[in-house]
């Protein structure tokens, strides 16, 4: 080293020499790994509270989510209120306007909306993936998304297919009404697949977790949804064939027959008053009214197939009128009405309607009480008891009596047309119709066959279904040609006994009951026109009772009253049909019990209900799970 460096060097500091830079060496050591312990550690507690804060974070944006679903489900419950009210209420207040009904659903979709943002953060998918304790997750998720596609898939083109509710003095409410639904037709089918998509993804959500609170809301909404599916389904089915349907594509003219149901048949009751229902662009008119005793000569020779013939030939119901509709297939009634009235008038109808006094009942609530010519006024709480019994009482002749169920169905008819064009009562009559129609009372049938197609399946078409499957069915049709089905008690009691080779045994009780007194009626109702070989009280009632079964089942014994009994068997669209005459004295209860065998099936019948004065108790018991 030279002086130079020497003299700019810069001084050591005294210590060991050398050795000390070797012993640096260990401390820097020891600090590297303190620092990698605490990132270590800092990690490690990150790590752990991660759970916490996620757990927290969920907690937080799950009530926050709660309460956006009851601010939903308040807006929703507005807009249902103002959508639909209550029948009865037609002086009350109008309902809601277009507007409302519109703010009320923009306010739901926002809170659902919200709901399903605040349950799609990154805490809840890796949460909802858990295991066990993902269950409740999963749960809450599903509803606030479910709720979401409710507002903004379904609920929002229903609420646009709806007419504005403001009053018009000119009558066009129908009119109104059909056209908008015509206008927004496909939103309302896209509306109702994505209804039946929900429905699915609902039932998919865990049904049992380990939160009450959670499963409890998954059934609430179910219950929610399985109640809208159907209504939308019905509403896209509306929203394609009801606007033809009542003429926006040129004038219609429907049969409307209105059933008897003191006098029990298939369909309901035997065929009594009728009136001809022209429809034009959505306005309503009545062209005439009848009786039976019009069309008690009107024939038909038509063909209804071999199985048809071979189980009603005895009653021949195309060329005796009021055996006309014995079957409870209605398309085969419609089809017999229309053809009898062309032959009758040379005129064809466009299809053909059926109600009875209980759905007159449900439209008078709406329309307000009808008063007849002579005086007599008709409302919600009395036409049943009117046309059924105490027209019997004050007339004494028939022609008389029939004259007054004729009127009473003029009667009727004129507010129902008015109602129709009133936008402020439309709403509450379309409810008691879909009332009606759910109850089996209000039936359709089209002569468009494309229209039929789509009208078939539905309830109030009054088909008899052939799909296979559990099936249960009691019929019954008055044979005495009296009026004492008025008195009739019906119960059904379906219980089902586990599986044997891939068949299911089954027991059908049914129980009848005639409430008839044993004096006091008039001759017409007690009428005995089966002039039996037996002796007779005035009162005593004679029924034929058929049970429908499910398609491919049999007979294997059944029992009258504990006694050996022989049912006669049949077949109607695939269906296995016993069938017994019974007598049936006043003041007195008889059990039919049927034992079956029906192909394996895990699930309860399907249930074939009758429409008559009281409605039938029915019991089903589909016992456990069922292995081939």
């Amino acid at each position: 080293m030279t002086e130079q460096d020497i003299g700019t060097a810069e001084p050591r500091r005294p210590g060991p020499g050398r050795d000390a830079f070797r012993m640096r060496g260990p401390d820097r050591s020891r600090e590297g790994a303190s620092g990698r312990r605490r990132v270590l550690r800092n990690t490690l507690l990150a790590a752990a509270a991660l759970p916490l804060a996620g757990a927290v974070w969920i907690g937080v944006t799950g009530l926050l989510a709660r309460s956006e679903l009851i601010a939903a489900e308040r807006d929703l419950d507005a807009l249902r209120q103002s959508v639909a009210p209550v029948p009865g209420a037609a002086s009350g207040a109008a309902p809601s306007s277009a507007q409302e009904r519109e703010r009320e659903l923009r306010s739901a979709a926002a809170h659902a909306a919200r709901a399903h943002r605040l349950t799609t953060g990154p805490a809840w998918y890796p949460a909802a993936a858990l295991p066990f304790l993902g269950g409740p997750v999963r749960t809450v998720r599903g509803a606030a998304h479910a709720a979401d596609r409710l507002t903004g898939d379904v609920l929002s083109p229903l609420v646009r297919a709806l007419p504005p509710a403001t009053p018009d003095s000119r009558g066009d409410g129908m009119s109104e009404a059909l056209m908008t639904l015509q206008k927004h037709a496909p939103e309302v089918v896209r509306a109702a697949r994505a209804a039946a998509e929900v429905q699915t993804a609902v039932h998919e959500l865990p049904r049992s977790t380990w939160l009450p609170a959670a499963d409890r809301a998954r059934a609430g909404l179910a219950r929610q949804v399985d109640r809208l599916a159907p209504v939308m389904t019905d509403a896209s089915l509306a929203a394609r064939v009801l606007p033809p349907l009542l003429g926006t594509q040129g004038e219609r003219r429907y049969f409307l027959a209105f059933q008897n149901i003191a006098e029990a048949r298939g369909t309901g009751g035997v065929p009594g008053a009728f009136a001809v229902l022209s429809a034009d662009r959505g306005h309503l008119s009545f062209e005439r009214f009848g009786n039976n005793t019009e069309m008690a000569t009107a024939k038909t020779d038509l063909d209804l197939g071999a199985d048809f013939t071979a189980r009603y030939q005895g009653s021949e119901p195309t060329r005796v009128w009021a055996n006309s509709n014995m079957s409870p297939h209605f398309p085969y009634a419609a089809r017999i009405w229309a053809a009898a009235w062309h032959e009758h008038t040379g005129e064809r109808v466009d299809g053909v309607f059926a109600v009875d006094p209980a759905t007159l009942s449900r439209l008078l609530r709406v329309t307000g009480p009808a008063r007849m010519a002579g005086g007599t006024e008709l409302t919600a709480d009395n036409v049943v008891d009117l046309t059924e019994r105490a027209s019997y009482a004050m007339y004494d002749d028939v022609a008389r009596r029939k004259a007054f169920f004729v009127e009473a169905a003029r009667a009727a008819a004129g507010p129902l047309i008015s109602a129709t064009g009133d936008m402020r009562r439309l709403p509450a009559l379309l409810v008691a119709l879909n009332d009606a129609q759910r109850d089996g009372r209000l039936k359709v049938w089209s002569a468009h066959a494309a229209e039929q197609r789509l009208i078939e399946p539905r309830s109030y078409s009054g088909a008899l279904p052939e799909t296979p499957g559990p099936f249960a069915g009691l019929v019954v049709n008055n044979a005495a040609g009296s009026k004492l089905d008025y008195y009739l008690d019906r119960s059904l009691v379906w219980e089902a006994n586990g599986c044997s080779h891939g068949e299911r045994p089954v027991t059908a009780t049914v129980t009848l009951t005639n409430r008839a007194p044993v004096s006091g009626l008039p001759g017409y109702v007690t009428l005995r026109e089966d002039s039996p070989p037996y002796r007779t009280r005035p009162g005593d009632n004679r029924l034929l009772v058929s049970y429908y079964a499910g398609v491919g089942a049999a007979l294997t014994g059944a029992t009258l009253d504990g006694r050996p009994a022989q049912l006669a068997p049949g077949v109607e669209r695939g269906h296995s049909v016993y069938t017994l005459d019974l007598e049936l004295p006043a003041h007195s209860s008889r059990t039919l019990v049927l034992h079956l065998l029906e192909p394996h099936a895990d699930r309860a019948p399907v249930l074939l209900r009758q429409s008559l004065v009281t409605p039938l108790r029915a019991t089903l018991k589909p016992g456990g799970a069922c292995r081939v």
